[in-house]
């Protein structure tokens, strides 16, 4: 069952299916079964299940032939349960002993990621022993295996496969100066903390283990590229207020429904906003210089904000941050936002002094620059924090609260001191 995926290149069939939503069967079909199951891998999760529902078992059982059974695995979680349970019963005894132990275990957890593409060398095996297991698994599944070295049922690393090059002959115990470590995760540690382990500490591959420490299966960068992938576009439309589910090329009533309620919320804050320009109408009718900086306060204090909520969501992601303990970070925003606050505000009041000869427009413009990035820092951290403590997805929600926040209190500290000081 050799791997295709990784050396035939699937993105122009990923783009073609993507972007043609009558004929998605028609062009999937049309693609050779080898690495169908590569292709379906990479589209999303929408696309995935509607191509799924419409191939037959016999169409479905062949594309299954040839990726890696954790990838398999993968395919087989999108469709009904009985009915993958159907196709589970017509595999081969090996891809579905691997199967069937795959799907035990949670997908969104550590387990859920590994593959078996591995082999357990014992810390006293000889050369010619590893070599033997190495190549009975590679004519198995195709794919030389990671080779995982133990003692007394406990993992001591890897040994890398050009050591049965360079060392023929001899125990492992002879070269344990050879064996890599391996950093191991549990099988129930959450695939967020999976994520955050490859980025806080950058490694090609992590064991996962079972309660009693010994091994159940192996995680390869590969399987964390193709996870943040997912979750990175995910994000990037919850972000925009565009709903992860909506296709490009969706009737304009379905992409309706998945904007609208953005949209008028979005609507309600801008007349918020409107609001308190309003109480300060006299005020702008007589200095129309107000009308040309506004723009300025607004959108350097949303700028700094969506900078905030950024840092704060990624936070949240690797799970270093909560409501609970994000006390340091508020008041670690405030103050970078009251720095960049004076930083900008003595840039824009001098600007406002020579070009406009105005001093006092000057103080207005930057005591109002200061004010609004010290909010756009409060707000840009504490909403998404709250956001994500009451079961909300801060990325698609956060920035409206944000955007409003420093609007309206913006819009009022500069008008409101304009009202004051200039006459």
């Amino acid at each position: 069952m050799p791997n295709n995926g990784g050396s035939i290149s699937t993105d122009k069939y990923v783009r073609k299916i993507e972007t043609s939503l009558q004929e998605r069967l028609t062009i999937f079909l049309e693609i050779d079964p080898k690495i169908q199951g590569f292709v379906i891998l990479k589209l999303a999760t929408k696309i995935q299940k509607d191509l799924l529902s419409q191939l037959n078992d016999e169409e479905l059982i062949t594309l299954l032939n040839y990726p890696d059974p954790d990838e398999v695995t993968d395919i087989l979680q999108l469709v009904d349960e009985r009915r993958a349970q159907n196709i589970l019963e017509k595999f081969s005894a090996n891809l579905k002993e691997k199967v069937e132990f795959l799907l035990k275990f949670n997908p969104k957890a550590a387990a859920g990621l590994m593959n078996l593409d591995y082999v357990v060398a014992q810390s006293g095996d000889g050369i010619h022993k590893i070599l033997e297991s190495v190549i009975n698994h590679e004519k198995r599944n195709g794919k030389f295996p990671t080779i995982l070295v133990v003692e007394n049922g406990k993992l001591l690393g890897e040994l890398p496969g050009h050591i049965l090059i360079t060392h023929s002959t001899g125990k492992i115990d002879k070269i344990q100066s050879l064996i890599k470590k391996l950093p191991s995760l549990a099988y129930d540690t959450d695939e967020r903390k999976v994520v955050n382990s490859f980025i806080k500490h950058p490694h090609d591959k992590v064991v996962v283990l079972d309660k009693d420490e010994s091994i159940l299966g192996i995680i390869h960068s590969d399987d964390i590229l193709r996870l943040l992938g997912k979750h990175s576009m995910k994000d990037l439309y919850g972000f925009a207020g565009v709903d992860s589910e909506e296709d490009v090329l969706d009737s304009a009533m379905a992409k309706v429904k998945y904007r609208y309620k953005w949209l008028i919320l979005n609507l309600g804050t801008a007349f918020l906003a409107a609001s308190v320009v309003g109480l300060f109408e006299n005020t702008i009718a007589k200095f129309t210089l107000l009308a040309v900086y506004m723009p300025i306060v607004a959108g350097m204090g949303g700028n700094a904000g969506t900078q905030t909520m950024a840092v704060t969501i990624r936070g949240l992601v690797l799970k270093e941050v909560d409501l609970k303990n994000g006390r340091r970070l508020i008041f670690n925003e405030v103050k970078a936002g009251a720095v960049n606050g004076l930083i900008n505000g003595l840039i824009v009041a001098t600007v406002a002094i020579i070009f406009n000869q105005n001093p006092a427009l000057g103080f207005v413009i930057g005591i109002a620059m200061v004010f609004n990035l010290i909010v756009a820092g409060f707000f840009g951290a504490v909403v998404p924090l709250i956001m994500k403590a009451i079961g909300k997805d801060p990325a698609s929600s956060a920035t409206i609260f944000i955007t409003t926040a420093t609007d309206v209190l913006g819009f009022f500290v500069f008008l409101g001191l304009a009202s004051l000081v200039l006459k």
